[in-house]
């Protein structure tokens, strides 16, 4: 979902940034509180925007805040699904094609633990679990 925030603003770096220590503190390459941070500063950009850009840096921002919390484990998922649906509004699928994107994605040994997540707490996630 990246691209969607930065073909709104090209020179903004922090979602991109949120997403790479992400990925770093999921390898144990950064200290959670760093990730956090640039989590913060993700969900700084999104404050100001509307519509897919803005919930691109949300999802990016809720990569890194939040990976270390099992309860917060969709919310960046549910916001990239947001950002599909925000990008292309004349398409009702557009946000059920993200879903399944990311669920074709999840590793074997978690995809029945997601999934079950999913559909029990689709609810607080805007019901964008839901089949």
């Amino acid at each position: 979902m990246l691209h969607l925030f930065e073909t709104d603003q090209p020179s903004d770096t922090r979602p991109r940034d949120a997403v790479e220590a992400a990925r770093a503190w999921a390898t144990g390459d950064l200290q959670m509180m760093r990730s956090r941070a640039l989590g913060g500063h993700a969900m700084g950009a999104a404050r100001l925007l509307r519509g897919a850009a803005r919930f691109a840096a949300y999802a990016a921002g809720q990569a890194a805040c939040v990976p270390h919390v099992a309860e917060h484990d969709l919310g960046a998922a549910a916001y990239a699904v947001k950002a599909a649906r925000a990008a292309c509004p004349s398409d009702p699928l557009a946000g059920r094609r993200e879903r399944d994107r990311q669920r074709e994605r999840l590793p074997e040994p978690v995809r029945a633990l997601v999934l079950d997540d999913q559909a029990r707490r689709s609810a607080i996630c805007w019901s964008v679990f839901d089949d």
